[in-house]
C-alpha cells in the first residue's frame, strides 16, 4: 500500500463498496459534562476551514446537533458541498435489537439535520439493555447487558443502506471472530467496509490489520496519539506515547512534532486516523502531515515501538459475553 502521494486536498482511499473514505478525520468526542456548549460547533467549522473533510461522531457524544450545524453552515457559505464531507455516526449498545436500529440512525440524522450519513458503524459488539438509559445499571452498579445477535443487528443496518439513509456500513471494536461472524453470514448483502479500533505506534494492531486487509476492511484508528491520561477509563501503565524518543528524533529530522509523525505513520500505511481535538491550534497542527513522508526504515522503526498495550481497555464491560479484547486479535 503506497500512500506517498497524499495531499491535504486529496487523501481518500477506496472502500470495498465503491465509496471512499478520507484518511484524516476529526474525532468529536468531548465529555458532555465538562465541554462548553458550542465547542464542537466551532471546532468542526475551523477544521473544515483548515482542510478536514472527515468527521467522526456519535449519538452518545451528545453533540451531533453542533457537528451537523457546523457542516451545514460551511455548506451554506460555499466552503464545501455535502458530497465533499464524510460523516461517520455510530449505533450505540442499547440499540442492537433490529427494530431499534433505524430509529437510532434517524435520531442521528435528525440531530445532524442531514439526509444521510456516509458511514454508520456498530460502536461496540456488546449489546446493553434497550431503553432510554444509554448506560443501564443494576442497583449495585453493574451494567445491564442484553442478548447480542450481531447478524440480526447487521441485517437491520443493511436495510438502512438500501433505504438510502447511509452510504457505507462498518463496525468498531470488533475482533477477528466477530468480523468473521458477519463476513460468513448466510445471505450477507453488504460487507462491513471498516473496523474502528485503537491504533497507534504503541498498539499497531499487526494481526488485525493483516486480517482486515485480506478482507478489504479499512482500519480506522482511534486514539492515534494515545489518549488523555484520564485514569477512569485509560490504562496508565502505558507511558505517554508522544514523549517516545524514536518519534521525537524522527520529528526533529523533518522539523515536525511527535504527534505529526505518529499520525503520518498510520496514514502512510493506509490506516485512517481521527485525532480528537477541540484546540484551534492543534486541529490545524495535527493536519500538517501531507508535506513530508517517512522512509521505509523509519516506518519499520515506528512499527518496532509496538508494545501490544491498549490505552482503552473498557474493563468495566469485560464480563460481557461479547467483550472483544480477550481474544488475541
Amino acid at each position: 500500500m503506497s500512500n506517498m502521494n497524499l495531499t491535504a486536498e486529496k487523501h481518500s482511499v477506496p472502500l470495498s463498496d465503491g465509496n471512499r473514505i478520507p484518511l484524516f478525520g476529526l474525532g468529536t468526542y468531548g465529555d458532555p459534562r465538562t465541554t462548553p456548549r458550542g465547542t464542537a460547533l466551532n471546532s468542526v467549522k475551523h477544521a473544515i476551514d483548515v482542510g478536514y473533510r472527515h468527521f467522526d461522531g456519535a449519538l452518545v457524544y451528545f453533540n451531533e446537533h453542533e457537528v451537523g450545524q457546523a457542516i451545514r453552515e460551511k455548506i451554506a457559505d460555499g466552503t464545501v458541498k455535502r458530497e465533499d464531507i464524510f460523516y461517520c455516526g455510530k449505533l450505540w449498545n442499547t440499540f442492537h435489537p433490529p427494530e431499534l436500529v433505524r430509529p437510532a440512525l434517524e435520531r442521528t440524522l435528525k440531530a445532524l439535520k442531514l439526509d444521510y450519513v456516509d458511514l454508520y458503524i456498530i460502536e461496540m459488539p456488546t449489546a446493553f439493555k434497550p431503553g432510554d438509559e444509554f448506560y443501564p445499571k443494576y442497583e449495585d452498579g453493574r451494567y445491564i447487558y442484553h442478548e447480542t445477535d450481531l447478524c440480526a443487528t447487521w441485517e437491520a443496518l443493511e436495510a438502512c443502506k438500501d433505504a438510502g439513509l447511509v452510504k457505507s456500513l462498518g463496525v468498531s471494536n470488533f475482533n477477528r471472530r466477530q468480523l468473521e461472524l458477519l463476513l460468513r453470514k448466510p445471505g450477507l448483502k453488504h460487507r462491513p467496509v471498516s473496523n474502528q479500533v485503537e491504533c497507534h505506534p504503541y498498539f499497531t494492531q499487526p494481526k488485525l490489520l493483516k486480517y482486515c486487509r485480506q478482507n478489504n476492511i479499512v482500519i480506522v484508528g482511534y486514539s492515534p496519539l494515545g489518549t488523555s491520561r484520564d485514569a477512569s477509563w485509560v490504562n496508565l501503565k502505558c507511558p505517554p506515547l508522544l514523549e517516545d524518543e524514536v518519534l521525537v528524533s524522527i520529528a526533529k529530522k523533518y522539523r515536525k512534532n511527535s504527534a505529526q509523525v505518529a499520525l503520518r505513520f498510520n496514514v502512510q500505511r493506509g490506516v485512517v486516523v481521527i485525532p480528537k481535538s477541540f484546540s484551534t491550534y492543534r486541529i490545524k497542527d495535527n493536519f500538517q502531515i501531507f508535506d513530508f513522508a517517512l522512509t521505509e526504515d523509519e516506518m519499520k522503526a515506528i512499527e518496532g515501538l509496538n508494545k501490544d498495550i491498549r490505552f482503552v481497555e473498557l474493563l468495566m464491560w469485560s464480563d460481557h459475553p461479547e467483550y472483544p479484547f480477550l481474544d488475541e486479535y
